[in-house]
């Protein structure tokens, strides 16, 4: 649905493959009872299926296979763990600025993507892996392995989609997909070996995603005790998601800072009173850092990660929501119904959010409708890895806006265009597992 529709739940019927119904809500209350409502309004699992390559997971599964999933995994998402994400990220930035950028007065990219994709890159392998990567690794693979641990990742994260739309029989038939191939072989094959290794380690300590969730398991017994199977499943799964939308939704950041150059001086000024005597941003600072959280959360809610989310109805039920006149509508629901959460309509929905199109992280600073907020979704299977995210976010752009000013790259062929024309240049997207960012060109120069 379009987010500039006039009404803000919708249905349409989709003639290929098959004649089906969509209930499309953008609906604040209606969309909280649908995803309050596990039991009425469960996922479609079967969309997910291909989800579940290296081993069944969290995202696939309902009912009591997700909750022994949910209840295993959510103890790993620890507050140590966000501390750790925090430091690893702060140091990451350090690397990137002195071993790669070596201090210059002005650095420009060609797509900010390179960096925010390596950027999160790192800190899944150090916070999420307990294994530290830098800028300017060794691309020599170990004895054993035909990629490095890095390259293996990196390769996982770009072909996700090769893996999804290719039959098994069919991944050898080309010199892209034999590649494909061989990089989600060694990821498992370094996940199987990272298992093996933990589970023999003794009790050195950690705080990575991995060993808290190898922990957590351990401590259970009985039928919640995930196989190997499941762990890698779900490790697989905790390192896509979290790696996508840092990386993406912190690059689409970053060109709306350049995009709106007062939103941008608003968050330097507002880091130069936190971090006053110029020290890099602490753990303990980021309660302080309200504003970097705001520009992430503007981002995420125009340039919503993931646009709708798919439920069915169990049941024959209602759903009450709001017409374009303000006036209440029941809307009777067929069990089997299909149902599309529009996220993006949501955060569009101009009866919650004024002017729903311009870039202004104030409206985070203050009271705002958290039901019409939901680019983590929401109820029982909102995103596990939430604060993962936002500390990795709020610490590199902490990093960044204190240390750069960052402009649009000027470019000869666009030296005319309006406003508008740059910023829908520079937003483009493209689908993916999360909106995807198509090329951000960027200037970082040092600030005094």
């Amino acid at each position: 649905m379009n987010a500039k529709g006039a009404q803000y739940t919708e249905w349409y019927t989709c003639i290929w493959p098959r004649v089906e119904s969509v209930l499309v809500l953008a609906d604040a209350a209606a969309i909280k009872e649908v995803t309050s409502s596990r039991a009425r309004f469960p996922k479609p699992i079967e969309v997910y299926g291909s989800l579940a390559f290296f081993g069944r997971n969290i995202v696939v599964s309902e009912g009591d296979e997700w909750k022994k999933y949910r209840k295993i995994s959510a103890p790993a998402f620890s507050e140590r763990n966000n501390k750790l994400v925090w430091d690893e990220t702060v140091e990451i930035m350090e690397d990137l600025f002195r071993d790669v950028w070596e201090y210059k007065e002005s650095v420009t990219v060609d797509n900010a993507l390179d960096i925010t994709f390596q950027l999160a890159l790192f800190v899944i392998g150090a916070a999420g892996f307990g294994k530290r990567m830098s800028w300017q690794d060794s691309k020599v693979p170990p004895p054993g392995h035909k990629l490095t641990f890095r390259d293996a990742l990196h390769r996982v994260a770009v072909d996700i989609f090769v893996k999804l739309a290719v039959p098994k029989w069919a991944m050898g038939l080309t010199e892209r997909t034999r590649q494909a191939q061989i990089s989600f072989d060694e990821l498992e094959k370094y996940i199987l070996e990272m298992i093996h290794e933990r589970r023999e380690g003794g009790s050195a300590e950690r705080h990575d995603l991995f060993t808290n969730l190898l922990e957590s398991n351990n401590m259970d017994e009985g039928p919640n005790v995930l196989m190997e199977r499941e762990l890698v499943g779900n490790i697989f799964i905790f390192l896509i998601a979290g790696h996508e939308t840092t990386a993406h939704t912190l690059c689409f950041t970053l060109a709306f800072l350049a995009l709106y150059q007062g939103e941008q001086e608003k968050l330097c000024n507002d880091l130069k009173s936190v971090l006053a005597d110029g020290r890099l941003p602490a753990y303990e600072d980021r309660m302080k850092l309200n504003r970097c959280l705001a520009a992430i959360y503007e981002t995420m809610r125009i340039v919503t990660p993931v646009t709708n989310v798919p439920k069915f109805s169990a049941e024959d039920t209602t759903l009450t929501a709001t017409n374009a006149q303000g006036e209440k509508v029941v809307i009777p629901i067929p069990k089997g119904t299909n149902i599309a959460v529009n996220a993006s309509g949501l955060h569009h929905n101009p009866q919650y959010w004024e002017d729903p199109y311009e870039y202004r992280p104030d409206r985070f600073l203050g009271d705002y409708n958290r039901d019409a907020f939901l680019p983590f979704s929401g109820g029982a299977r909102s995103c596990i890895g939430r604060k993962f995210s936002e500390s990795e976010g709020v610490a590199a752009l902490a990093m960044l806006v204190s240390k750069y000013k960052i402009t649009v790259k000027e470019e000869p062929q666009f030296a005319h265009e309006t406003f508008e024309q740059r910023r829908e240049r520079i937003l483009d997207c493209r689908p993916g597992i999360t909106v995807t960012p198509i090329r951000v060109p960027l200037v970082f120069t040092r600030r005094n």
